[in-house]
């Protein structure tokens, strides 16, 4: 069972995410946790937080990494989240149609009263997007703020997801990406806005935007295709192992 819309949506809102800015502080992953807790998909549940042994869900998770060598070296600071594939590997392997994509605006989202917690959807993901709710037994994952960003009882600027409103480097961006005309599909264009794992062929919403400064130490392979997203590239490849 699918539940895909029968066209791909004309509106395809998403985050651009830039990794030159990103600091790493975690202020999205928190802001997303305290916006859900009583959002689209709340509770985001925590299981023993202060122990040693802490679980919970989380829809931001921010990865460290040291790139290059010495003076060459720099830290990557890689946040992921649900990227809202335009064709969703989670959404075609719901076997109750409880993952679904909007045919409105291209948003994934997940009907809890559909789903059974089989973690197929997981296990699809090669993004790692998707998070088991062991409370009540279902899958959850990032809405892009679905109940903040259309809710008119709020200041319009303030309309966007929690993580961007958070954002104290401004490194995460929202809009139509399906606009080629809107500031995030600009900026993807004038910065060389970057698909993480294209090789999927899931055509995910959400861009990244590389480090400005290329690394004389990042991959071989990457440099000496010329590629201009060395560094991000090499990330991505870390992202896999």
């Amino acid at each position: 069972m699918t539940s895909l819309p029968a066209t791909a949506p004309m509106k395809k809102l998403g985050l651009v995410i830039d990794l030159d800015t990103c600091v790493g502080c975690h202020a999205c992953a928190v802001n997303c946790k305290e916006w859900n807790t009583g959002g689209e998909m709340a509770p985001l549940t925590d299981m023993d937080p202060y122990g040693a042994e802490p679980e919970g869900v989380w829809f931001n998770r921010v990865h460290g990494y040291e790139a290059g060598d010495g003076a060459n070296g720099r830290t990557v600071h890689f946040p992921r989240s649900c990227l809202h594939c335009e064709t969703p590997a989670c959404v075609t392997v719901c076997p109750t149609g409880a993952s679904y994509k909007r045919e409105e605006d291209g948003i994934v989202l997940v009907d809890e009263d559909k789903c059974i917690g089989c973690k197929l959807c997981s296990w699809a993901c090669p993004y790692g997007a998707r998070e088991f709710d062991e409370t009540v037994g279902v899958m959850k994952k990032c809405t892009l703020c679905v109940d903040r960003i259309y809710n008119e009882t709020i200041p319009e600027a303030e309309r966007v997801p929690a993580c961007v409103s958070t954002c104290p480097a401004s490194a995460r961006h929202f809009g139509d990406l399906g606009d080629p005309n809107s500031d995030v599909s600009k900026l993807v264009a004038e910065r060389g806005g970057y698909d993480l794992a294209p090789e999927f062929d899931y055509k995910p919403t959400n861009k990244y935007l590389p480090p400005r400064e290329r690394m004389p130490s990042a991959p071989a392979a990457a440099e000496a295709a010329g590629e201009p997203q060395g560094l991000l590239k090499w990330v991505d490849r870390m992202l896999s192992i």
